[in-house]
């Protein structure tokens, strides 16, 4: 049971619940998600199985886009929906012109503040226990990068929003900015996960769909392989003579490769009929590969 999962994840349910779910259906221990979603967010959820959980990194890290419903002339203490009114104002002289104007200091290289209502840990306790405490406390701002901000909609005060942005980016967040900006406050009021790296939510099974293949025997057929995520690394083939020493954690020679553009950090392993063997790391001052992650026994 090595491979990944493309989870539709319904409203109303925490990321660890599907984790929770596909551990049951499945019997598999190693069960693990890629990038939590809030539980009123719905939308795609890589969920890795067996070996493929020690490729969450590299899908945790993937650019995701999201669409998400921004209302304007409301704030609450958790940035969305569900939490406490903190401010209230009239949004009725924002226009598309301000709107815009407003999103243009959110694209690109920015810097955010985390929710404190959020599974970031402060002194051991993670802030939304803080928070539900009614204690606050500083959150280091966060470097985020959003690639694209393209407005879909404009409902007045709601506005339909679409994102692209790297990885630890709070769309929470962006909305009480937004709405900081625009001098009316604002909340998200839905949101939906479109894509995760190669993961779209037009591929993605709904958990319904999901609890019946496996009733049905044939769930193997929405599994992924584990090096689907990995397509960004460059695929090395190691001989079968030095396959032993790859199996067994040593530092091996790759005719060849030498030829990679700069010579990447990582790379994947493949044998000569194509197996995939695991992920290798150069060591620059030796000239060798060195097996970070092996796949076979």
């Amino acid at each position: 049971m090595d491979g990944i999962l493309n989870i539709d994840k319904p409203s109303a349910m925490t990321s660890y619940g599907v984790v929770a779910a596909v551990k049951r259906l499945s019997g598999e221990r190693r069960v693990g998600h890629a990038g939590t979603l809030d539980p009123a967010a719905t939308g795609v959820l890589p969920v890795c199985l067996g070996q493929a959980t020690r490729v969450v990194e590299y899908l945790a890290s993937a650019t995701k886009t999201y669409r998400a419903e921004v209302e304007l002339g409301v704030a609450t203490d958790t940035y969305d929906a569900s939490g406490r009114v903190t401010f209230r104002a009239d949004p009725s002289a924002i226009d598309l012109e301000k709107l815009e104007s407003a999103l243009a200091q959110f694209r690109g290289s920015i810097h955010q503040t985390p929710p404190m209502f959020s599974a970031l840990k402060h002194g051991g306790q993670p802030l939304y226990k803080l928070a539900r405490a009614g204690v606050t406390v500083e959150r280091p701002l966060r470097h985020v990068t959003v690639y694209r901000l393209d407005l879909l909609s404009w409902r007045p005060p709601v506005v339909t929003l679409e994102v692209e942005c790297s990885k630890g980016t709070y769309i929470r967040s962006l909305a009480h900015d937004l709405g900081q900006a625009l001098g009316c406050g604002a909340r998200l009021k839905g949101l939906v996960r479109t894509r995760c790296g190669i993961f779209a939510i037009n591929d993605a099974v709904p958990l319904l769909k999901l609890e019946e293949a496996f009733r049905l025997g044939d769930w193997a057929r929405y599994l992924y392989p584990v090096d689907s995520v990995l397509q960004d690394l460059p695929a090395l083939v190691i001989d079968d003579a030095v396959i032993t020493d790859f199996k067994n954690g040593k530092m091996i020679s790759i005719p060849g490769s030498e030829h990679l553009s700069g010579t990447p950090k990582d790379a994947r392993a493949y044998s000569p009929d194509g197996r995939f063997l695991g992920i290798l790391s150069y060591i620059p001052d030796s000239g060798l590969w060195h097996p970070e992650k092996v796949f076979i026994s």
